[in-house]
Protein backbone atom coordinates (compact mmCIF):
# COMPACT_ATOMS: atom_id res chain seq x y z
CA UNK A 1 0.00 0.00 0.00
CA UNK A 2 1.04 3.43 -0.85
CA UNK A 3 1.00 6.07 1.64
CA UNK A 4 0.72 9.57 1.34
CA UNK A 5 1.95 12.01 4.57
CA UNK A 6 -0.28 15.06 4.67
CA UNK A 7 -0.32 16.68 8.05
CA UNK A 8 -0.22 14.58 11.30
CA UNK A 9 -2.50 12.11 9.02
CA UNK A 10 -1.81 9.28 6.83
CA UNK A 11 -4.02 8.28 3.72
CA UNK A 12 -3.33 4.97 2.24
CA UNK A 13 -4.43 3.12 -1.13
CA UNK A 14 -5.65 -0.42 -1.29
CA UNK A 15 -7.75 -0.68 1.64
CA UNK A 16 -11.67 0.03 2.57
CA UNK A 17 -13.76 2.15 4.81
CA UNK A 18 -17.28 3.31 5.23
CA UNK A 19 -18.99 6.16 4.17
CA UNK A 20 -20.51 6.94 7.64
CA UNK A 21 -24.17 6.53 8.48
CA UNK A 22 -25.29 2.98 9.86
CA UNK A 23 -28.52 1.50 10.63
CA UNK A 24 -29.96 1.39 13.84
CA UNK A 25 -29.55 2.64 17.04
CA UNK A 26 -26.84 1.22 18.99
CA UNK A 27 -23.75 2.56 19.12
CA UNK A 28 -21.89 0.16 20.45
CA UNK A 29 -22.79 -2.68 18.25
CA UNK A 30 -22.25 -0.32 15.16
CA UNK A 31 -18.43 0.48 16.92
CA UNK A 32 -17.72 -2.50 16.91
CA UNK A 33 -18.95 -3.74 13.71
CA UNK A 34 -17.21 -1.35 11.80
CA UNK A 35 -13.46 -1.84 13.88
CA UNK A 36 -14.03 -5.32 13.12
CA UNK A 37 -14.49 -5.36 9.43
CA UNK A 38 -12.96 -2.35 8.32
CA UNK A 39 -9.49 -2.68 10.90
CA UNK A 40 -7.24 -0.80 7.97
CA UNK A 41 -9.41 2.34 8.10
CA UNK A 42 -12.19 2.24 10.78
CA UNK A 43 -14.64 5.47 11.18
CA UNK A 44 -16.65 6.88 13.57
CA UNK A 45 -20.00 5.85 13.20
CA UNK A 46 -23.20 8.08 12.62
CA UNK A 47 -26.79 6.88 13.56
CA UNK A 48 -29.21 9.14 11.97
CA UNK A 49 -32.46 6.81 13.09
CA UNK A 50 -31.77 7.80 16.67
CA UNK A 51 -33.48 11.23 15.33
CA UNK A 52 -32.91 14.50 16.27
CA UNK A 53 -29.16 15.55 16.98
CA UNK A 54 -27.68 12.57 15.40
CA UNK A 55 -28.28 13.09 11.28
CA UNK A 56 -25.64 14.56 9.53
CA UNK A 57 -26.89 18.48 9.59
CA UNK A 58 -28.02 18.15 13.52
CA UNK A 59 -25.13 16.77 14.88
CA UNK A 60 -22.62 19.63 13.74
CA UNK A 61 -24.63 21.52 16.21
CA UNK A 62 -22.26 19.71 18.53
CA UNK A 63 -18.98 20.71 16.86
CA UNK A 64 -19.86 24.71 15.82
CA UNK A 65 -17.97 27.08 18.44
CA UNK A 66 -20.29 29.74 19.77
CA UNK A 67 -22.77 28.81 16.91
CA UNK A 68 -26.12 26.12 17.97
CA UNK A 69 -29.16 25.18 16.31
CA UNK A 70 -32.87 24.72 16.84
CA UNK A 71 -34.71 22.24 15.30
CA UNK A 72 -37.87 23.32 12.64
CA UNK A 73 -40.41 21.85 10.61
CA UNK A 74 -38.27 21.38 7.96
CA UNK A 75 -34.80 21.04 9.76
CA UNK A 76 -32.44 22.96 11.67
CA UNK A 77 -32.08 27.05 11.87
CA UNK A 78 -29.20 29.27 13.52
CA UNK A 79 -30.02 29.92 17.60
CA UNK A 80 -29.05 32.41 19.95
CA UNK A 81 -27.68 29.70 22.51
CA UNK A 82 -27.89 26.48 23.01
CA UNK A 83 -31.21 24.69 23.37
CA UNK A 84 -32.81 20.92 23.53
CA UNK A 85 -31.29 20.21 20.18
CA UNK A 86 -27.41 21.23 20.51
CA UNK A 87 -27.91 19.78 24.35
CA UNK A 88 -29.44 16.30 22.21
CA UNK A 89 -26.37 16.61 19.51
CA UNK A 90 -23.75 16.84 22.11
CA UNK A 91 -24.76 13.82 24.16
CA UNK A 92 -25.13 11.94 21.49
CA UNK A 93 -22.19 12.61 20.18
CA UNK A 94 -20.36 12.05 23.49
CA UNK A 95 -22.17 8.49 23.12
CA UNK A 96 -20.77 7.76 19.89
CA UNK A 97 -17.31 8.28 20.93
CA UNK A 98 -17.27 6.43 24.21
CA UNK A 99 -18.20 3.40 21.96
CA UNK A 100 -15.86 4.10 19.36
CA UNK A 101 -12.86 4.12 21.90
CA UNK A 102 -14.04 1.13 23.43
CA UNK A 103 -14.30 -0.96 20.33
CA UNK A 104 -10.59 0.42 19.27
CA UNK A 105 -9.42 -0.82 22.88
CA UNK A 106 -11.08 -4.26 22.79
CA UNK A 107 -9.46 -4.99 19.00
CA UNK A 108 -5.95 -4.07 20.41
CA UNK A 109 -5.88 -0.42 18.36
CA UNK A 110 -4.96 1.62 21.47
CA UNK A 111 -1.89 3.93 20.83
CA UNK A 112 -0.85 1.97 18.27
CA UNK A 113 -0.84 5.09 15.99
CA UNK A 114 -3.65 3.70 13.47
CA UNK A 115 -5.77 5.92 11.66
CA UNK A 116 -9.15 6.60 11.92
CA UNK A 117 -11.63 8.73 10.19
CA UNK A 118 -14.47 11.02 11.24
CA UNK A 119 -17.30 12.14 8.85
CA UNK A 120 -18.57 15.89 9.15
CA UNK A 121 -20.89 17.82 7.38
CA UNK A 122 -19.04 20.11 5.16
CA UNK A 123 -19.28 23.95 4.69
CA UNK A 124 -21.31 24.46 1.36
CA UNK A 125 -24.20 21.63 2.55
CA UNK A 126 -23.91 22.88 5.40
CA UNK A 127 -24.59 26.53 4.82
CA UNK A 128 -27.73 25.12 2.10
CA UNK A 129 -29.24 22.78 4.67
CA UNK A 130 -29.10 25.24 8.05
CA UNK A 131 -31.57 28.09 7.96
CA UNK A 132 -31.28 31.78 9.07
CA UNK A 133 -33.56 32.36 12.10
CA UNK A 134 -36.06 34.14 9.78
CA UNK A 135 -35.89 30.77 7.28
CA UNK A 136 -33.89 31.71 4.35
CA UNK A 137 -31.26 29.31 3.95
CA UNK A 138 -27.85 30.29 5.43
CA UNK A 139 -25.94 30.36 2.24
CA UNK A 140 -27.82 33.32 1.04
CA UNK A 141 -26.02 35.46 2.94
CA UNK A 142 -22.48 35.89 2.88
CA UNK A 143 -21.72 37.18 6.25
CA UNK A 144 -23.30 34.48 8.15
CA UNK A 145 -21.74 31.62 5.72
CA UNK A 146 -18.21 33.18 6.71
CA UNK A 147 -19.22 33.11 10.62
CA UNK A 148 -20.61 29.25 9.98
CA UNK A 149 -17.66 27.97 7.97
CA UNK A 150 -15.23 29.49 10.31
CA UNK A 151 -16.85 28.20 13.48
CA UNK A 152 -16.92 24.71 11.52
CA UNK A 153 -13.30 24.73 10.98
CA UNK A 154 -12.17 25.30 14.39
CA UNK A 155 -14.69 22.76 15.60
CA UNK A 156 -13.91 20.61 13.42
CA UNK A 157 -10.11 20.61 14.20
CA UNK A 158 -11.00 20.35 18.13
CA UNK A 159 -12.93 17.03 17.56
CA UNK A 160 -10.22 15.63 15.50
CA UNK A 161 -7.70 16.26 17.96
CA UNK A 162 -9.91 14.59 20.33
CA UNK A 163 -10.49 11.80 18.90
CA UNK A 164 -6.79 11.17 18.45
CA UNK A 165 -6.18 12.39 21.70
CA UNK A 166 -8.85 9.31 22.97
CA UNK A 167 -7.81 6.52 20.47
CA UNK A 168 -3.97 7.28 20.01
CA UNK A 169 -4.66 7.52 16.40
CA UNK A 170 -3.95 9.33 13.58
CA UNK A 171 -7.41 11.23 12.34
CA UNK A 172 -8.71 11.52 8.83
CA UNK A 173 -11.16 13.91 7.97
CA UNK A 174 -13.74 13.47 6.15
CA UNK A 175 -16.55 16.23 4.54
CA UNK A 176 -19.61 15.09 3.34
CA UNK A 177 -20.87 17.83 0.69
CA UNK A 178 -23.69 16.01 -0.79
CA UNK A 179 -25.75 19.23 -1.72
CA UNK A 180 -22.40 20.02 -3.36
CA UNK A 181 -23.79 20.23 -7.65
CA UNK A 182 -26.96 21.91 -6.29
CA UNK A 183 -24.88 25.04 -4.55
CA UNK A 184 -22.80 25.22 -7.52
CA UNK A 185 -25.95 25.42 -10.22
CA UNK A 186 -28.25 27.06 -8.30
CA UNK A 187 -30.91 24.37 -8.16
CA UNK A 188 -31.68 24.89 -4.49
CA UNK A 189 -35.19 25.89 -3.72
CA UNK A 190 -36.01 28.88 -1.56
CA UNK A 191 -38.49 29.51 0.86
CA UNK A 192 -40.83 30.83 -1.79
CA UNK A 193 -40.91 30.54 -5.72
CA UNK A 194 -39.68 34.43 -5.08
CA UNK A 195 -37.03 33.57 -2.89
CA UNK A 196 -34.62 31.59 -4.79
CA UNK A 197 -30.78 30.93 -4.21
CA UNK A 198 -28.64 31.88 -6.12
CA UNK A 199 -25.85 29.58 -7.73
CA UNK A 200 -22.12 30.39 -5.89
CA UNK A 201 -19.42 31.32 -7.86
CA UNK A 202 -16.90 28.88 -8.08
CA UNK A 203 -14.30 31.23 -6.70
CA UNK A 204 -16.26 31.75 -3.70
CA UNK A 205 -17.36 28.06 -3.27
CA UNK A 206 -13.45 27.08 -2.88
CA UNK A 207 -12.40 29.61 -0.81
CA UNK A 208 -15.09 28.58 1.56
CA UNK A 209 -14.01 24.89 1.18
CA UNK A 210 -10.94 25.32 1.33
CA UNK A 211 -10.94 27.76 4.32
CA UNK A 212 -12.02 24.72 6.47
CA UNK A 213 -9.88 22.49 4.55
CA UNK A 214 -6.46 24.63 5.49
CA UNK A 215 -7.69 24.80 9.01
CA UNK A 216 -7.35 21.15 9.89
CA UNK A 217 -4.05 19.41 11.03
CA UNK A 218 -4.12 16.00 8.90
CA UNK A 219 -5.08 15.24 5.56
CA UNK A 220 -9.19 15.74 4.15
CA UNK A 221 -11.00 13.52 2.54
CA UNK A 222 -14.46 15.33 0.15
CA UNK A 223 -17.30 12.70 -0.24
CA UNK A 224 -20.21 13.85 -2.60
CA UNK A 225 -23.21 11.57 -3.13
CA UNK A 226 -24.36 13.78 -5.70
CA UNK A 227 -26.03 12.34 -8.86
CA UNK A 228 -23.43 14.67 -10.81
CA UNK A 229 -20.48 14.31 -8.68
CA UNK A 230 -18.48 18.06 -9.23
CA UNK A 231 -15.11 16.68 -9.69
CA UNK A 232 -13.52 19.16 -11.82
CA UNK A 233 -15.00 21.71 -8.58
CA UNK A 234 -13.17 19.37 -6.25
CA UNK A 235 -10.08 18.79 -8.17
CA UNK A 236 -9.10 22.33 -7.76
CA UNK A 237 -10.18 21.93 -3.85
CA UNK A 238 -7.34 21.47 -1.44
CA UNK A 239 -8.91 17.50 -0.55
CA UNK A 240 -6.20 15.34 -0.69
CA UNK A 241 -8.58 12.51 -1.43
CA UNK A 242 -12.55 12.87 -3.53
CA UNK A 243 -15.02 10.22 -2.74
CA UNK A 244 -17.73 9.39 -4.82
CA UNK A 245 -20.83 6.73 -6.06
CA UNK A 246 -19.03 5.25 -9.23
CA UNK A 247 -22.37 4.46 -10.48
CA UNK A 248 -22.83 8.10 -10.99
CA UNK A 249 -19.31 8.35 -13.28
CA UNK A 250 -20.23 8.87 -16.99
CA UNK A 251 -17.77 9.14 -20.08
CA UNK A 252 -17.44 12.76 -19.72
CA UNK A 253 -15.92 12.44 -16.06
CA UNK A 254 -13.27 10.58 -17.30
CA UNK A 255 -10.85 13.25 -17.89
CA UNK A 256 -11.65 14.55 -14.68
CA UNK A 257 -10.26 11.39 -12.45
CA UNK A 258 -7.61 10.68 -14.77
CA UNK A 259 -6.48 14.38 -13.66
CA UNK A 260 -6.98 13.97 -9.73
CA UNK A 261 -5.10 10.72 -10.09
CA UNK A 262 -1.95 12.50 -12.30
CA UNK A 263 -2.36 15.05 -9.19
CA UNK A 264 -1.61 11.93 -6.90
CA UNK A 265 -4.40 12.58 -4.89
CA UNK A 266 -6.63 9.45 -3.66
CA UNK A 267 -10.19 8.17 -4.65
CA UNK A 268 -12.28 6.63 -2.32
CA UNK A 269 -14.77 4.82 -4.67
CA UNK A 270 -18.08 3.78 -3.62
CA UNK A 271 -18.28 0.64 -5.11
CA UNK A 272 -20.40 -1.41 -2.77
CA UNK A 273 -24.41 -0.56 -3.33
CA UNK A 274 -26.42 0.46 -0.22
CA UNK A 275 -29.15 -1.27 -0.96
CA UNK A 276 -29.61 -5.03 -1.27
CA UNK A 277 -29.02 -6.45 -4.78
CA UNK A 278 -31.74 -8.30 -6.36
CA UNK A 279 -29.50 -10.97 -6.18
CA UNK A 280 -26.18 -12.37 -4.80
CA UNK A 281 -22.90 -10.34 -5.94
CA UNK A 282 -19.46 -11.36 -4.85
CA UNK A 283 -16.81 -9.45 -4.63
CA UNK A 284 -15.72 -10.00 -8.41
CA UNK A 285 -18.62 -7.77 -9.59
CA UNK A 286 -17.89 -5.55 -6.96
CA UNK A 287 -14.49 -4.89 -8.10
CA UNK A 288 -15.04 -4.59 -12.53
CA UNK A 289 -16.25 -0.89 -12.02
CA UNK A 290 -13.23 -0.12 -10.45
CA UNK A 291 -10.67 -2.31 -12.86
CA UNK A 292 -12.11 -1.05 -15.60
CA UNK A 293 -11.97 2.65 -14.99
CA UNK A 294 -8.46 2.35 -14.18
CA UNK A 295 -7.94 0.15 -17.48
CA UNK A 296 -9.75 2.89 -19.10
CA UNK A 297 -7.71 5.55 -18.58
CA UNK A 298 -4.68 4.24 -19.39
CA UNK A 299 -2.84 3.39 -15.65
CA UNK A 300 -0.92 0.85 -14.66
CA UNK A 301 -3.58 -1.47 -12.19
CA UNK A 302 -0.84 -0.59 -9.21
CA UNK A 303 -3.17 2.42 -8.80
CA UNK A 304 -5.29 0.41 -7.44
CA UNK A 305 -3.05 -0.43 -4.66
CA UNK A 306 -1.80 3.06 -4.52
CA UNK A 307 -4.13 5.50 -4.54
CA UNK A 308 -7.84 3.70 -4.80
CA UNK A 309 -9.90 2.85 -1.51
CA UNK A 310 -13.39 1.17 -1.84
CA UNK A 311 -16.42 2.16 -0.18
CA UNK A 312 -19.83 1.17 -0.58
CA UNK A 313 -21.87 4.20 -2.59
CA UNK A 314 -22.99 6.18 -0.14
CA UNK A 315 -24.04 5.92 3.98
CA UNK A 316 -25.65 2.64 4.93
CA UNK A 317 -28.00 4.25 7.33
CA UNK A 318 -31.32 2.78 4.82
CA UNK A 319 -29.59 -0.70 4.51
CA UNK A 320 -31.55 -3.47 6.37
CA UNK A 321 -28.56 -4.36 9.03
CA UNK A 322 -27.62 -7.96 6.90
CA UNK A 323 -26.54 -6.10 4.01
CA UNK A 324 -25.23 -3.43 5.73
CA UNK A 325 -22.48 -5.84 7.01
CA UNK A 326 -22.28 -7.68 3.78
CA UNK A 327 -21.60 -4.47 2.25
CA UNK A 328 -18.15 -3.52 4.18
CA UNK A 329 -17.24 -7.28 4.37
CA UNK A 330 -17.43 -6.74 0.45
CA UNK A 331 -15.65 -3.71 0.35
CA UNK A 332 -13.13 -4.76 2.58
CA UNK A 333 -12.38 -8.05 0.41
CA UNK A 334 -12.64 -6.20 -3.18
CA UNK A 335 -9.79 -3.64 -1.59
CA UNK A 336 -7.67 -6.81 -0.18
CA UNK A 337 -7.61 -7.78 -4.26
CA UNK A 338 -6.60 -4.70 -5.22
CA UNK A 339 -3.93 -4.59 -3.11
CA UNK A 340 -2.11 -7.68 -3.85
CA UNK A 341 -3.59 -9.45 -7.25
CA UNK A 342 -4.65 -6.32 -9.15
CA UNK A 343 -2.93 -7.53 -12.52
CA UNK A 344 -4.30 -10.87 -12.57
CA UNK A 345 -7.73 -9.31 -12.51
CA UNK A 346 -9.81 -10.56 -15.52
CA UNK A 347 -13.31 -10.07 -16.63
CA UNK A 348 -13.62 -11.74 -19.88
Amino acid sequence: MSEIESGSGVLQGGIATGVGSWPGTDAREAASTVVGELGELPHLVELPGRGVGADMIGRMSALLVDMRFDGTTRGYRLAMRPGAVSRRAHDLLREDLDALEEAWETAGFAGTGRTVKVQVTGPLTLAAEVELPLGHRVLTDSGAVRDLSESLAEGIAAHAAEIGKRLGAQVLVQFDEPLLTDVLNGTLPGVSMLNTVRALPEPEALHILDTVIDAQSGPVLVHTCAAKPALGFLRRSGAAAIGFDMATIGVKDLDRIGEILDDGRHLVLGLVPTSVPDKAVTWREIAEPGVRLIDRLGFSRRLLAEQILVSPACGLAGAPLPWARKALSLAAETARIYADEPESLSFE
